[in-house]
């Protein structure tokens, strides 16, 4: 017969310390492998309900049997603790986790780097083409959001194969400049390439090395009097500060903060911590301490 109340013992320890916050939590066994990941708009709450219920299915009940540990990530935001949720399992393949294990309910951001010309789309389900995925993303709508900053920066082509062999003149996203038309040969094999290079770099964080790159493109074609380039990189530059600037965090919400980050390489643990309060170093270095025992 099945016992859960190791696991529910572990839980209702973890509770009291739990905030009320969204998130996600992680069961593990003893060889510290992930048993489940689960997601909730109100940690304590969620955990609660392994201890109250009675009667639960009997793949949780396994699953409570067998756990002796409980890890918990706040989040932001429900939306957040929903990705986070969708990496983990991609990333442990828990065996009490049944859905997400293939990614299918959340859609990527696609870019090929076979063809001759790469198209960017939104892509749902496996990743069995070969190019780089980016995501997941919450929704279908960020997704999109995000592939019109790329148009409207890298102008790369979204149409399909069929539609871009088939085309005798360009469709009317070149018109709005959010594709430099490589369907009929406005735009050099080398600059496309480049374009979806940097978009690439763009998408993995590197927006201020692309800045950089842009500005540099665009003083060389001032000095070769390749003024209409130039534009074109000036507008560039321009879309990409809009959308830096978006990004950027409330400053005003970080009247006083405490930094601390971690690194975990190799069985070595790295705390490192930023106070502007002294009094509170003694505290957070303990903190620290605490974290690196728990192997956290």
């Amino acid at each position: 017969m099945v016992n859960s109340d190791l696991g529910k013992e572990v839980i209702k320890k973890e509770i009291p310390l739990v905030p009320k916050l969204p998130g996600v939590y992680r069961m593990l066994n003893a060889k510290n492998e992930v048993l489940y990941v689960g997601k909730a708009k109100n940690l304590p709450n969620r955990l609660k309900s392994y201890v109250s219920e009675k009667n639960h299915i009997i793949r949780t009940e396994r699953m409570l049997s067998q756990t002796t540990r409980l890890e918990i990530t706040t989040t932001s935001n429900e939306s957040e603790a929903l990705l986070l949720e969708a990496n983990l399992i991609k990333k442990y393949k828990p065996r009490f986790n049944i859905l997400l294990r293939d990614d299918k309910s959340f859609p990527f951001i696609f870019i090929g780097n076979k063809d001759k010309w790469p198209q960017i789309k939104r892509h749902r389900g496996k990743k069995n083409r070969e190019g780089f995925f980016f995501g997941p993303f919450a929704s279908a709508g960020s997704a999109n959001w995000t592939i019109k900053m790329i148009q409207k920066i890298f102008q790369l082509r979204v149409c399909d194969d069929t539609v871009f062999k088939n085309r005798e003149r360009p469709c009317i996203l070149y018109q709005i400049k959010r594709c430099s038309g490589p369907c009929v040969g406005y735009v050099k094999k080398d600059d496309y390439k480049k374009s979806v290079e940097d978009a690439i770099e763009f998408v993995s964080g590197k927006s201020r090395k692309i800045q950089k790159n842009l500005s540099a493109q665009m003083e060389k074609s001032s000095e070769d009097l390749d003024f209409e380039k130039a534009a074109i990189l000036r507008d560039r530059i321009k879309s990409l500060n809009i959308i830096q600037s978006s990004q950027r965090i409330n400053e005003a919400n970080l009247v006083e903060a405490d930094v601390i980050a971690g690194y975990k390489e190799s069985g070595k643990t790295c705390i490192q911590v930023f106070s502007t309060d002294p009094s509170k170093i003694g505290a957070i270095k303990l903190f620290s301490q605490n974290m690196i025992q728990m192997k956290i």
